[in-house]
């Protein structure tokens, strides 16, 4: 631990863990949640005696320390376990709040809002920004998600709509994705329609099956209470009583975005999602997820909620990646092709 200067006032204070939770659910397999503390307040000397915490610093991240341990408490009292990954957007989210950059929404707030449970899996936001987003679905009628890869734009927007439909909000749910990356190329790819559009509705599937019996998939698919299908084929229909996503939409032009916008039926909601910095468009076409957040930023009841690299929940390499690449492209000029 590094000495906290002196000009700085030190603080002390002790945290007691009920001895309901034993220490390796507050401290980790191995001290592992603990070293994530340290690393959190280098500037901290936090010790364990029994089920005692004590924590010596500035008086700033003292109390920073003190309010992480609270949140874990009401963390626990749930009876979630805590993950080094949840302590440390703990973490971020307190002194996101402490700073004023962030928001004064308890951690405890955020990883405990549960969505959707599925043979023993739990699908929940995992960041400040995710729950906005959340929340954001159920307070409006349309929703579009803008971010990058893996911040869980698709996958929450898919929870919510099996949410819905399991508690009769809607009675069906489309999912819907352009399939630009092919062009013109389709015709040619062999097989019928449906094994040609396959590849670029499959992470759509792949979603469903992590949210649903794998075997009631197909009943309901079959069904029309779940129906996959290209963006193409909403042309001329009015869903009325629906969950509407479209994703990938930044692979729209502007005349496919407001045809898609105006299929909105009554009872319906809609989520649109899309990451602006991967635009697959022929050069010169511009981006109809662009353009829309232009056009509709002051409509009452559409929402846009943003995330950003900090909001990536795949593996941490996968926020850094994102960091470097736009690092790169804001020194080098964004590229001018694709719409870009």
């Amino acid at each position: 631990m590094t000495q906290t200067p002196t000009h700085q006032a030190q603080a002390t204070a002790r945290f007691t863990v009920p001895a309901k939770h034993p220490m390796v659910t507050v401290l980790g397999s191995g001290d592992a949640l603990l070293r994530v503390i340290e690393k959190g307040f280098p500037d901290t000397d936090i010790h364990v005696r029994g089920n005692e915490i004590s924590a010596t610093g500035s008086s700033a991240d003292v109390e920073l320390v003190q309010r992480l341990f609270d949140e874990m408490m009401l963390v626990l009292r749930t009876g979630q376990p805590l993950t080094e990954d949840a302590v440390e957007r703990s973490i971020a989210m307190l002194r996101g709040s402490a700073d004023g950059t962030g928001s004064p929404t308890s951690p405890a707030q955020v990883l405990t809002q549960n969505i959707l449970s599925n043979r023993g899996k739990t699908i929940r936001p995992k960041t400040l920004n995710q729950k906005r987003y959340v929340d954001a679905i159920d307070q409006h009628t349309i929703v579009f998600g803008i971010g990058p890869a893996g911040t869980g734009k698709t996958y929450l927007a898919m929870a919510k709509a099996v949410q819905a439909l399991q508690s009769k909000q809607v009675t069906r749910i489309i999912l819907t994705r352009p399939a630009v990356e092919a062009g013109e190329r389709l015709g040619f790819l062999p097989g019928t329609l449906y094994e040609k559009i396959d590849p670029y509705l499959r992470p759509l599937y792949d979603a469903l099956h992590d949210m649903l019996d794998p075997d009631s998939i197909p009943r309901l698919l079959s069904a029309g209470t779940i129906e996959v299908a290209p963006l193409a084929y909403m042309r001329g229909r009015t869903l009325n009583d629906a969950f509407i996503i479209l994703d990938e939409a930044q692979n729209t032009n502007a005349e496919q975005m407001k045809m898609f916008l105006t299929r909105l039926g009554f009872e319906s909601k809609v989520v649109v999602t899309g990451d602006v910095t991967q635009i697959d468009l022929p050069g010169g076409t511009k981006s109809g997820l662009k353009q829309v957040q232009e056009i509709l930023h002051d409509v009452d009841d559409v929402h846009f909620s943003r995330l950003t690299s900090h909001d990536v929940v795949r593996h941490k390499l996968v926020g850094r990646i994102v960091d470097a690449y736009d690092r790169y492209e804001d020194g080098n000029g964004r590229d001018g092709q694709n719409g870009k």
